[in-house]
């Protein structure tokens, strides 16, 4: 059964706020599940205040040998509003247990992408790691991005700063 999606206006949603007045809209992220995967939820945050959303495995199983790279599936694609990137992050709890990360952490998903979401998961543990379907395997945090426009200069303006990095500010 497909829902029926609400017109787009421009990619936002309105809230109310208790005690009357709306909130200035805000962005909408749509999701559709692919195939066979209508058990798992949408993305979620755990907590009221949580930046990023728990994306889980839309696999079966996967084993992860140690130091083993491999893609994972959420069988999820997303459509995201123009001007807002999803940034793909580890999970702290499955990293500090685990040794589960992201080699491209954050990983960045484009509005213009509609292909599955499939996430890059490497273990630096020293054991093999299995995750179940339906497991969190990383979190998606949304951020809006600027387009700036691209020119050559023969100058640039000077800093304080200067040409110093990797370290030039100190290290206390």
């Amino acid at each position: 059964m497909t829902q029926a999606r609400e017109p787009k206006q421009a990619g936002a949603s309105q809230d109310a706020r208790p005690g009357g007045g709306a909130v200035p809209l805000r962005p909408r992220v749509y999701f559709r599940r692919l195939a066979g995967n209508p058990d798992l939820p949408l993305p979620e945050r755990a907590t009221p205040h949580a930046a990023g959303f728990d994306i889980r495995s839309a696999e079966d199983e996967v084993v992860l040998q140690p130091g083993e790279i491999r893609l994972v599936s959420t069988g999820l694609v997303m459509e995201l509003p123009e001007g807002v990137e999803c940034q793909v992050r580890p999970r702290s709890g499955l990293a500090l247990k685990h040794g589960i990360t992201m080699p491209n952490s954050p990983g960045t998903i484009d509005p213009d992408y509609r292909g599955e979401l499939r996430i890059i998961l490497q273990n630096l543990g020293g054991a093999p790691v299995t995750l179940a379907r339906g497991e969190r395997i990383a979190q998606l945090v949304f951020a809006r991005f600027e387009t700036p426009d691209i020119a050559e200069s023969g100058e640039l303006s000077a800093t304080g700063r200067g040409e110093g990095g990797f370290g030039s500010t100190g290290t206390a």
